[in-house]
Order: structure tokens, then C-alpha cells, then sequence
């Protein structure tokens, strides 16, 4: 049997057309395909079609070659440049334009907000395909690195302990130099602890303008990305940045996407929620997230009209049999709402005391019958008598706790793990994506949002098929 050899001197090598690089139902048409059914003029990116002057790349394109990249796990501007002139669809998508990696990575960075609203009209596409339907919307948070080491990251204590330590060493240095003028011994050693002091004092002052930066609202600064924080995975703790996704129930499609610069979801809720609302240009009817976003406050600020299903730190715990309630918690004391009284498990009632300026209201045993109950000691041990308090958000409590526990609550919340964890699965797994490679939180917002639509696009073409999605897409608008 003969071999099959390979010939590098054949005249034609390639398909004499770039149009026959590639196959009509290759995914790399979808993604041109949904490119150009972008609006342009609503990202913020004019496209001038008779544009006078020296010649730029066409930003359509590059936006296509961003999208179709990082769809792929491609990222570096650099491999971005390389795989424009190795790989076929990327030569296809190009049309055999070979842009350096510093237009790729400058284009990135200018339009970086034109990038974010490029996901807006991806979901916005997606509600026209009957994609997305915004009835109920899933949110959770999880932890990328950030494009920046945690050595780079100071605190006050540290700064102070960094200025204590340079001060003594100038002070000491100082003090030599002061010794060696006296006996005029080896001039080239006065010299060296001159530009050493020199030197220690550049660092003081750095340090002291990094800890200028540092107060009550800002606890921590990294010197590389000044907008990341603090976080922690399984592989340790980074600097990063905690990104928040929002998906829609139907199909896990992503209808928001943010980077936020604090390592904690606390608070973050009611945000997520009204940010996705403008994207869909509609309220949700159920909303749905973990304990770690469990905050009254913040929760109180989300629309009545939303149902939230959400569970306690305490129903999480008690569900993991991490701190299984007690006899005697809170929660086993039942409340009179017509008579404003707790009742405790032994049918002794807990009369309203006093109110503080917060809206806290306080309930109070009769001291007689906590020192004669059987459990005195165990349920109260104060001799004034058990105290319970009734917080401004606790009929908010007492709801939530009911629409969580009750058989729609605990299907929604079932589904809310089914469907929220496959895009950072996707992202941080099949994409490779678990770094962002910008700093600040705007480019990282803009490089997050990329990946978000490399995820919709995937849902797309596995929901519709290449074929048909692109006709769609070509016809969209």
C-alpha cells in the first residue's frame, strides 16, 4: 500500500476564494452573523461609510474577531494577531485582514463601553427570538482573578508597618553616614548610603501616597489594579474581582453581567435586579439567589411587585445540618399579630417593652415566669427575663421564609442552581477564563461582557442550530 505524502510545491493550496474556506454551516457564520445584525449607532460606534483620512480597520470587524476569539478561549491580543494568520476561520471572518495586536488591543480598550452595550442588544435579540422571557431571573456571584498580584494589594497596618520599617532604616542610615563623615574613611562608601537613602525615601513617599488612598469607605488598594479586591477560591486567595451574572430561566441565557469591586454578594441584590429590569425593559415576576446575597435592607428596596426567593443564613446552615436550630432560638417563638405578643414553646407570652430609633421593637417575658419555668437557664438565664426582638424588616422575614419554603419556592430555587452555575462553568472551564487580562473595573466590565455574549451566542446555536440562527440573524432587524 502506498503513502499518502504531502506537497509543498503544488501551485494551489488553498480554495481560490476566501468564501470557500470555510463550510455554509460553520459556527464562525454565526458569529458574523450576529456581528452584523448589531446596531452600531447604539453602541456608540459610528460607522462612516465614505470616512475621509488615514485608514483604519473596519470596526465591525473587529469586533467580530474579539467575540469569535474569545468564543473560543482566545484572548491575548497577541494569539489573537497569530491566529489571524494560521487558522481559516479566522482568515474567513477577516477576509485574510491581518490587524497587529496593538490595534486589537487598542480597539478593546477604546470602545470598552460600546463593548457592554453590545450585550444588551445580544439580550435584546434573544427576546425577539423567544429566547429569553424575563419571567423569573436567577443572580450569583463568583471569584476571578484579577490581571494583578495580591503582594500588590496594601492595607493600613501594612503601610504602617512598611513606613516604621523604611524610617528606622533611613534613621540608621543616616546615622552611618553621619559616623563615616566624622572619621572621612572610604568616600565611595558615603557615596552608596547617600543614593540608598535616596532611594528609601522615594519608597516612604509612595507609601505614604498609597496609604492617602486608603480610609473608612476604601480598606484596601492594589498598586497594579487599583479597582480589585481581595478574593478567595480554590486554588487561594487573589487579588480579583466578584462577578455578578444574571440568567434568565428558559434557557440560562445571561441577561446582565457586571464585575463588582467588593468580594461580598451582602447588598447586592435589589442592584442586580433594576439593572437587569432596563435590559429587559420589564419587571420580573420572581427573582431568585443564594444566602450570600440575604440582606432585609437591601431587599426591602426590590419592587413589591417581585417575588424573592431567597433563603436565611440560618435555613441554608439548617439545610447543610451545619447549626441545626434550637429549643429555644427565635424561630420557635411564635408571634401575635393582634395582639402585638410573642409566645414562647411553654405558651408564656413576651409583652412589647420598648422600641429603639432604628425600629427595633423589644419583647419581654414576665421575670416570675421565666424563674419558675423548667427551663430557666437553658431558654434565658437573665433574671430580668427572656427578651426577644422584633426587627423593622421582620413581617419581610417571616414572607420570604414562607415563599421559600413553600413547593414553588423550593422548584424555583432548585432550578436556580441548575441554571446559574453553566455560565461560569462555561466561562471559567471551557473558555479558560478564570483571569480577566484588563485592569480597572471598566475594561473588565467590557472584557465580562464579551464572554457573556460568547456564552448566548453557544446557547443559541445549540438551541436553534448554526443554519437556522443564521437566517434568522440575517434577517434580524
Amino acid at each position: 500500500m502506498s503513502y499518502k505524502r504531502k506537497e509543498r510545491d503544488q501551485m494551489t493550496f488553498l480554495p481560490s476564494m476566501v468564501e470557500d474556506y470555510i463550510s455554509q454551516h460553520d459556527p464562525v457564520r454565526v458569529y458574523d452573523a450576529f456581528c452584523d445584525a448589531l446596531d452600531f449607532s447604539q453602541l456608540g460606534i459610528p460607522i462612516v461609510e465614505d470616512k475621509q483620512g488615514q485608514e483604519e480597520y473596519y470596526p465591525r470587524d473587529m469586533l467580530k474577531l474579539l467575540v469569535y476569539g474569545y468564543s473560543y478561549g482566545i484572548r491575548s491580543s497577541r494569539k489573537l494577531e497569530q491566529a489571524n494568520c494560521h487558522n481559516l476561520s479566522f482568515m474567513w471572518l477577516m477576509g485574510g485582514l491581518k490587524p497587529d495586536y496593538r490595534t486589537i488591543a487598542r480597539f478593546r480598550v477604546k470602545h470598552k463601553d460600546a463593548i457592554k452595550k453590545a450585550l444588551k442588544q445580544c439580550v435584546k435579540m434573544c427576546i425577539d427570538l423567544d429566547l429569553i422571557e424575563g419571567s423569573a431571573l436567577f443572580v450569583d456571584g463568583s471569584p476571578f482573578r484579577a490581571n494583578a498580584s495580591i503582594r500588590k494589594t496594601w492595607t493600613k497596618q501594612r503601610c504602617e508597618e512598611h513606613l516604621k520599617k523604611v524610617s528606622d532604616h533611613i534613621d540608621k542610615l543616616v546615622d552611618e553616614s553621619e559616623n563615616l563623615d566624622i572619621k572621612e574613611d572610604e568616600q565611595g562608601s558615603l557615596v552608596s548610603i547617600s543614593k540608598e537613602i535616596k532611594d528609601k525615601k522615594e519608597l516612604k513617599a509612595k507609601i505614604e501616597e498609597i496609604a492617602s488612598k486608603l480610609d473608612d469607605n476604601k480598606k484596601l488598594h492594589n498598586t497594579v489594579d487599583s479597582d480589585s479586591c481581595i478574593v478567595k477560591g480554590r486554588q487561594g486567595t487573589h487579588a480579583g474581582y466578584n462577578a455578578q451574572l444574571v440568567v434568565d430561566t428558559k434557557h440560562g441565557l445571561i441577561v446582565h453581567s457586571e464585575a463588582l469591586t467588593h468580594n461580598q454578594d451582602y447588598n447586592k441584590l435589589s442592584d442586580q435586579v433594576q439593572k437587569a429590569t432596563e435590559v429587559l425593559e420589564k419587571k420580573p415576576e420572581t427573582v431568585s439567589t443564594d444566602c450570600g446575597y440575604y440582606s432585609l435592607k437591601d431587599i426591602a428596596k426590590v419592587d413589591s411587585d417581585i417575588t424573592v426567593v431567597i433563603p436565611s443564613i440560618k435555613q441554608a446552615q439548617k439545610e447543610k445540618n451545619l447549626h441545626p436550630l434550637k429549643p429555644f432560638d427565635k424561630e420557635q417563638f411564635k408571634y401575635d399579630k393582634d395582639k402585638d405578643e410573642y409566645i414562647c414553646p411553654k405558651n408564656k407570652r413576651l409583652k412589647f417593652s420598648f422600641r429603639q430609633a432604628a425600629g427595633e421593637r423589644y419583647y419581654r417575658a414576665n421575670p416570675k415566669n421565666c424563674k419558675t419555668c423548667f427551663n430557666f437557664g437553658q431558654c434565658t438565664s437573665s433574671n430580668s427575663g427572656r427578651q426577644i426582638t422584633r426587627l423593622r424588616e421582620e413581617e419581610l422575614k417571616e414572607n420570604l421564609q414562607h415563599i421559600y419554603l413553600s413547593q414553588k419556592g423550593q422548584e424555583i430555587y432548585k432550578l436556580r442552581k441548575a441554571k446559574v452555575e453553566l455560565p461560569f462553568g462555561h466561562i471559567k472551564r471551557n473558555l479558560g477564563a478564570s483571569q480577566f487580562l484588563l485592569r480597572t473595573k471598566p475594561k473588565v466590565d467590557a472584557e465580562l461582557s464579551i464572554l457573556s455574549i460568547c456564552f448566548n451566542v453557544v446557547r443559541m446555536i445549540t438551541l436553534i442550530g448554526a443554519p437556522s440562527l443564521i437566517l434568522k440573524l440575517n434577517g434580524y432587524g
